[in-house]
């Protein structure tokens, strides 16, 4: 079964085979590499082929159109393919994961768009899936990330002080999260 989820502003959807061309032009040959200042300090971008970039989509690929939850779907705003929310595991024994979100176009970071997708990815997490926790793990510096999460009810849970080396510069690491009961008693 397709996932295709409508919000006032975004969708979000199940990945394609062109989509991972379009991501590949983001990350790659885009005029607009803003996002990676903040994305990058999670996965430093290493230059690879298109076809070494696309075999690290093929497990998101082969979800689409399974029962299965995925672990990654496309934002879509006004048509077109602007960015991507994933999860992965922080612990399979605590049924724990880390979510995340990359809008490549910075003409959307504003205007509500980031948190429409995220919230719609969280309740799509937490409808999909058994989960008890839902987090994100970010730098200080990354406030924007940091205000998306409080935005969507997450709390701050730890923070490592000077644990990350972003650029040259030493920062908190930082882990924000919301709790399945917090999700469902939160007034949305």
């Amino acid at each position: 079964m397709a996932v295709f989820v409508r919000g006032e502003k975004v969708v979000l959807r199940d990945l394609t085979e062109s989509d991972i061309r379009k991501i590949y032009y983001y990350y790659y040959e885009a005029e607009d590499q803003e996002f990676q200042r903040w994305d990058g300090p999670y996965e430093p971008l290493e230059e690879l082929s298109y076809e070494q970039f696309a075999g690290k989509y093929q497990g998101a690929l082969a979800l689409a159109g399974t029962d299965e939850p995925r672990n990654r779907l496309i934002i879509e705003i006004d048509g077109e393919l602007k960015g991507t929310v994933g999860r992965y595991w922080v612990s399979e024994a605590t049924n724990w994961f880390e979510i995340g979100i990359v809008i490549f176009d910075s003409r959307y970071w504003s205007g509500g768009y980031g948190t429409e997708a995220f919230k719609m990815w969280m309740a799509y997490l937490f409808n999909s899936l058994d989960t008890v926790r839902l987090g994100i793990g970010t730098w200080s510096g990354n406030v924007r990330m940091m205000g998306l999460a409080a935005k969507c009810g997450m709390v701050e849970e730890a923070r490592v002080r000077k644990a990350r080396i972003v650029r040259g510069e030493y920062y908190d690491a930082i882990k924000m999260g919301i709790l399945r009961e917090e999700w469902e008693s939160a007034d949305k």
